[in-house]
């Protein structure tokens, strides 16, 4: 039986200092437990159910330091956290993402697990977003996160260096080009803002194209913006589409 000091210590992993502290993260349920063992991420503690640790292969199960039955709905892992560092050149070589004060794990979940779709390798988030370890976070980006390096960073600094190496940043507003009549590049950064604020102030000198997703509704009322999670995945569609990166 797991011992109550182990229930503690995974219940503290809910905060995000001491995820930090800890360089550990919690992710639930068999399937995507699975696939982070399948892709040989060290996991520090796995509790669940008999059955399904016994359906785990045995190549599988040497990747857990620790594994527990117990008797509840779904597994659980505690799973050490990745050691990337960001390389601003490889990262302004391809498409990437950056995201200015996205603070809903939902729709930050959702943004990467568009990203990882669509083959957005980079996403690079304000220091005011939400923490991409968040267990929300976790569960609405699913395997998705196996796939996208996030990083935390001052955006002018990826600003400045955009600028000096003459890349695009293609900011999301309300009021642009629509972008599906805009010239989009093959590199460049997509910049998407807050959820209710939209993007800073402060970003807005830094973009050098201005696009905008039209609205086609007629409605005046009820329908004044997408959802930034619903936006992400139709600007990575229409970015990878038009720079022939999309493959059928």
């Amino acid at each position: 039986m797991i011992s109550k000091a182990r229930i503690r210590f995974i219940k503290s992993l809910q905060n995000k200092k001491v995820r930090d502290e800890e360089r550990l993260f919690v992710i639930e349920g068999d399937k995507l437990i699975t696939e982070f063992l399948i892709a040989k991420v060290p996991i520090k503690i796995l509790l669940g159910k008999p059955e399904f640790l016994k359906s785990l292969q045995p190549d599988l199960s040497r990747y857990v330091n620790l594994i527990e039955n117990v008797n509840f709905d779904n597994a659980l892992a505690v799973v050490h956290m990745p050691e990337r560092e960001m390389n601003m050149t490889e990262v302004l070589n391809k498409f990437c993402v950056a995201l200015d004060c996205i603070q809903d794990p939902g729709n930050m979940g959702t943004i990467i697990r568009a990203a990882g779709w669509f083959g957005i390798k980079n996403i690079i988030c304000s220091m005011d977003c939400v923490d991409v370890y968040n267990p929300k976070v976790i569960q609405s980006s699913m395997g998705a996160l196996l796939h996208v390096n996030v990083f935390y960073l001052d955006l002018k600094k990826l600003f400045t260096s955009a600028a000096e190496n003459s890349v695009a940043v293609f900011g999301t507003l309300l009021v642009g080009d629509s972008i599906y009549k805009h010239k989009l590049d093959s590199k460049g950064i997509i910049l998407l803002g807050n959820e209710s604020k939209g993007i800073s102030d402060e970003f807005i000198p830094f973009i050098t194209e201005k696009i905008k997703i039209p609205k086609f509704s007629t409605a005046t009322q009820g329908i004044d913006s997408l959802n930034v999670g619903m936006a992400a995945s139709v600007v990575f569609s229409e970015f990878l589409r038009k720079s022939g990166s999309l493959n059928d």
